[in-house]
Formats: C-alpha cells, sequence, structure tokens
C-alpha cells in the first residue's frame, strides 16, 4: 500500500527533520520531470534542504537508461506525463528491474489518472510542485532489503 501521508501540504521550504542514520548530504535523489523549470524547481529544493546529490533526467527513459547503467538513488521523485516513457511506464519499468528506492510520484493530475500513477509502483504522490514536507518521510530512512519501500503492487 502507497503511504498517505506525504500527501498533505503544510507550507513551504524550511529543515527537515531526519533520522541519524543517512545524513541529508548523503542522500542521491533523482528528480524526472519533462517540464525544465520543474526541474529546476524540484532540485533548488533539494539542494536548499541539504541534500548534494540531485540528478535530473527529462524522461522516464532516461530515468530507466541511468539505473540500467547502475545508477541507484534513495529516492526519485516522478513526473506522470512526459514525452518518450511516461512516469507509470518508468516506474513499472523501474520496479521489474529490481530497483528498490522509493518512488514518489509528482504531478498535477488527479482522479483516476493518480490513482493510476499510484497503481504502477509508486510509494506515494504529491502535488506538483512538491514541498518539502510532503516528501520529508522519504528522506528519513535508507532503503535496504531489510527496510523495503511500500509501493502499490502492479
Amino acid at each position: 500500500m502507497a503511504q498517505q501521508g506525504g500527501s498533505s501540504s503544510s507550507g513551504g521550504g524550511g529543515s527537515l527533520n531526519v533520522s541519524p542514520m543517512k545524513p541529508l548530504a548523503s542522500l542521491k535523489v533523482l528528480v524526472v520531470d519533462d517540464e525544465p523549470m520543474m526541474r529546476t524547481i524540484h532540485k533548488a529544493q533539494l539542494v536548499r534542504a541539504g541534500i548534494n546529490d540531485v540528478e535530473v533526467a527529462a524522461n522516464g527513459k532516461d530515468a530507466v537508461d541511468l539505473h540500467v547503467n547502475g545508477a541507484t538513488f534513495d529516492l526519485i521523485l516522478m513526473d506522470l506525463h512526459m514525452p518518450i516513457m511516461d512516469g507509470c511506464q518508468a516506474t513499472k519499468e523501474l520496479r521489474a528491474m529490481g530497483v528498490k528506492s522509493s518512488i514518489v510520484g509528482v504531478t498535477s493530475s488527479g482522479g483516476a489518472e493518480k490513482t493510476a500513477f499510484l497503481a504502477s509502483g509508486l510509494d506515494d504522490c504529491v502535488s506538483k510542485p512538491f514541498v518539502l514536507q510532503q516528501i520529508a518521510h522519504y528522506l528519513k530512512v535508507p532503503r535496504s532489503p531489510t527496510n523495503p519501500p511500500k509501493y502499490h503492487n502492479p
């Protein structure tokens, strides 16, 4: 089941309370969005919060290719509507590849589209643009085989 705690918004930036298990500066985050402005905004929010390793991808295929080539991330922020490969297909492919990273959908869509996006294997889905408090939970605990993410199975 997706964790629904991330879907409420409680304001803008600010610092995050994170577990001492993994400092923010050591987290790796991938922002996947076809809109350059959204990539810039989301990356800036993460960097401002203290996350130094933020990569961006312009579509789902780029995200999948990064993983095929050995990249790993603690968190993937995935847009829904993108050219070449959308967020649903990319999430399904990443999960089929065994990617255990937390994947949080970031979309302006709602209703049936959001439900289908969650069902593709997301851990959660938040509104675009996100605020740090919406994804804070996913920045607290590193994922491992003994602490896998909880996501919707397709």
